[in-house]
């Protein structure tokens, strides 16, 4: 593997540049006009233009994508999170046209990517799923009879998409009925189907996902647990590792059955397995990403490994560097989303950073895609900078959040930070007695 394209943008292309630049990997940078002038394309090996600002005419545009990875010589694909990373169809292409895709095998893509479908799949290997359909729901008659049996109140999903726009929590048979051809039509706008399920909401709930890795000799290995139970409109804001809420019993039971999981579908590459628990550490499979997460920095902060190390080994048919005995966690990480965003509105807020200033040291590590006279546009996501801090224990890791958000300084946009000063103040955050409805009212 000499050299990697990167079908994404920002902070993650940057991610993925140093690990590149460390194994002695060159790198080419796609961007859109709107990106030509952000970091990542000058620290890249070679930087080509894909298309217009709006992702459809850019970072969307696979054909375009395998063509420049084509004709620039690339001989594998690195596509990040977002975007084409679990487009089953383009990682198809590229294994068709000789490029190594950095990710799971398309048919697993594929599978997982289908709510449906991963549900059942996980049914069958033994893996707890939350109560709810194990088909496509085709009418609001349909809907409100699966609602009755399961019991008020249930989450609308859409089949083939995740996060908060392909999802509406619904009390009453009156809000099922509002939502359902609403939820239908954002389906169809964000993912291409506009199949829904139900799954029973779960009241009190804590959110728990499961770094998994594997390789094509069919070894398995979790990298512990984090918990990204605070959520606003079911988007994760703020994820950290250790969960502090599991038992040791609950936890060991949790990687167990994560391992069961990515088995169950000879799982390659990374992976995350989410759950939903109860208030009894019942705990229930929601889906699977398959690819690297966003919060990946949290894992590696503990571990002290390096992820996309690992999925560049995986993907070039190498075993994992490291059997499930081998790989230790210490200390506590956090990582907080810092957004281009209205703090009281919660509303993207674009525009150009002026100022950009913050504090640097042990425990402090800031992934950024921007620097001090970058404009965030409206086209992406708004996302600035992902703030991981870390300690040997929860209190350091949160004393140094803390004195981070103090002192920075980030002015000729709007942002979140005011919401992240407002939770580290929050006695039941202190205390890690939380759940996914900690920011209901924010």
């Amino acid at each position: 593997m000499r050299r990697v394209l990167i079908a994404n943008r920002g902070e993650i292309a940057l991610r993925i540049i140093k690990t590149c630049e460390k194994m002695g990997i060159e790198t080419i940078a796609i961007y859109s006009d709107a990106d030509s002038g952000l970091p990542y394309v000058k620290e890249a090996t070679e930087a080509v233009r894909i298309g217009e600002p709006p992702v459809l005419k850019s970072y969307l545009q696979s054909e375009a994508i395998i063509e420049a990875a084509k004709r620039l010589g690339a001989d594998a694909i690195h596509p990040g999170y977002g975007f084409l990373s679990e487009n089953a169809e383009f990682a198809e292409t590229a294994q068709r046209e000789g490029i190594t895709f950095i990710g799971p095998e398309p048919g697993t893509i594929r599978l997982m990517g289908d709510k449906v479908a991963s549900r059942e799949t996980m049914q069958k290997a033994g893996v707890p799923v939350v109560p709810g359909s194990f088909a496509g729901i085709e009418t609001m008659e349909e809907a409100a009879e699966i609602a009755e049996s399961i019991g008020y109140p249930v989450m609308l999903k859409a089949s083939s998409g995740g996060g908060g726009i392909g999802m509406v929590k619904c009390s009453t048979k009156e809000e099922l009925e509002k939502s359902f051809s609403s939820v239908k039509s954002r389906a169809k706008a964000y993912f291409g189907s506009d199949g829904v399920f139900l799954e029973k909401f779960i009241q009190n709930a804590r959110h728990i996902e499961v770094q998994v890795f594997g390789d094509c000799h069919g070894n398995v290995v979790h990298l512990f647990e984090r918990d990204c139970s605070i959520q606003r409109r079911n988007q994760k804001v703020v994820e950290e590792s250790p969960s502090p809420f599991l038992s040791e019993g609950s936890r060991q039971k949790l990687f167990e059955t994560a391992i069961k999981a990515a088995k169950a579908v000879n799982y390659t590459n990374a992976g995350t397995i989410e759950f939903i628990f109860d208030e009894e550490e019942n705990f229930y499979f929601l889906e699977m990403n398959t690819r690297l997460q966003v919060e990946h920095p949290v894992t590696e902060a503990l571990t002290c490994l390096d992820l996309v190390e690992w999925q560049i080994r995986a993907a070039r048919g190498e075993t994992l560097p490291a059997k499930q005995s081998e790989i230790t966690a210490s200390g506590h990480a956090i990582e907080f989303r810092l957004y281009a965003e209205d703090p009281v509105k919660f509303l993207p807020s674009p525009g150009k950073i002026e100022v950009f200033s913050f504090l640097e040291g042990v425990g402090m590590r800031i992934d950024s895609g921007y620097m001090e006279g970058d404009t965030v546009t409206p086209y992406y996501d708004p996302m600035i900078a992902k703030c991981i801090f870390s300690g040997k224990s929860r209190e350091e890791a949160l004393a140094r959040s803390k004195k981070f958000f103090e002192e920075m300084r980030l002015t000729g946009i709007k942002t979140n930070a005011p919401l992240f000063r407002e939770i580290l103040e929050n006695r039941d955050f202190a205390e890690g007695n939380y759940t996914t409805a900690f920011l209901n009212n924010r």
